[in-house]
């Protein structure tokens, strides 16, 4: 039986991606949480490390799914270096400086980064309707930054949105080279070795200057770190690249569109998030670029 012969049913790759939106959603509000207390190379380190473990309990498995081809680690370290190293320093940087809601909203980008890249590099044909989706979600996202003014939980919106924008930027290069190894790696191995490449990564940028090492145990901020390494890490990841196996990576980037609309329900409900009128509308625009560019 394969994952998508259930019937009327959703497809379980479909159902892959869905939970994995919903759990990337929730972890805006996680990180927000976390670094209420700790610094944000503490809490990213934190959550590569408790993937990293989780990941070790099953290595054995891992490593007897392999079928490793002469070059691949150039393309493994590449997609290493996209997501997590470079993405969560622009994400940790950008919830820092925004709301969990916005920076939600800007990851509805992806899709149109994914269709871009592949315009670019694989030569894929995309039409005109789908480059004038792509300008109308542009639009909206500058139009949800001017929009945003400062405010405790958002020091310099514009800031953090620009980030995650680049955040966006490099999981598009993560999700072109996740699709080309997920042939011969399964998702649970290039997860596993994700988690890993980034605790080597950021346990050096534990000793920068600028970097406030804990003093203390905080229960609420340490189970946010605990939940982004354990739930995130080793579920959202581990899911999208499920999925990604067995959809095209521009349809499977679709599903990064509910993110926002999780991202948004979830900032309300947890941490008392709310969106303007005019970002309301600035969201919605975008959400529509994407959904003419993806037609």
């Amino acid at each position: 039986m394969t994952p998508f012969s259930r019937g009327k049913q959703l497809p379980l790759p479909v159902l892959a991606l869905i939970l994995a939106t919903f759990l990337w959603a929730s972890s805006f509000i996680a990180l927000k949480i976390a670094f209420r207390v700790y610094d944000p190379m503490v809490v990213i380190f934190g959550r590569m490390l408790v993937g990293s473990i989780c990941f070790l309990l099953v290595g054995k498995r891992l490593v007897r799914s392999l079928k490793y081809q002469k070059g691949d680690y150039k393309l493994i370290l590449f997609m290493a270096f996209c997501e997590p190293c470079l993405y969560f320093i622009f994400e940790a940087k950008a919830v820092e400086n925004t709301t969990a809601s916005q920076a939600g909203i800007i990851s509805a980008m992806m899709p149109i980064l994914v269709m871009s890249a592949a315009a670019l590099f694989l030569k894929e044909v995309v039409t005109r309707k789908s480059w004038a989706g792509a300008l109308i979600a542009v639009a909206g996202v500058l139009w949800l930054t001017a929009e945003s003014s400062p405010s405790s939980d958002a020091p310099n919106p514009v800031l953090g949105n620009f980030l995650e924008f680049l955040a966006m930027v490099c999981a598009t290069g993560y999700t072109v080279s996740l699709k080309a190894l997920t042939d011969r790696y399964s998702p649970f191995f290039l997860t596993a070795i994700q988690a890993l490449i980034g605790s080597v990564f950021y346990f050096p940028l534990l000793f920068l200057p600028s970097t406030e090492l804990p003093h203390r145990w905080d229960t609420t901020s340490g189970m946010a770190i605990i939940y982004l390494g354990a739930v995130i890490t080793l579920g959202a990841y581990g899911l999208f690249n499920y999925g990604i196996k067995f959809l095209p990576a521009n349809k499977g980037s679709i599903y990064i569109n509910l993110i926002p609309i999780f991202s948004v329900i979830l900032g309300w409900l947890v941490l008392g998030e709310t969106l303007t009128l005019y970002q309301f509308f600035a969201g919605s625009l975008i959400l529509s670029g994407v959904y003419i560019s993806q037609q």
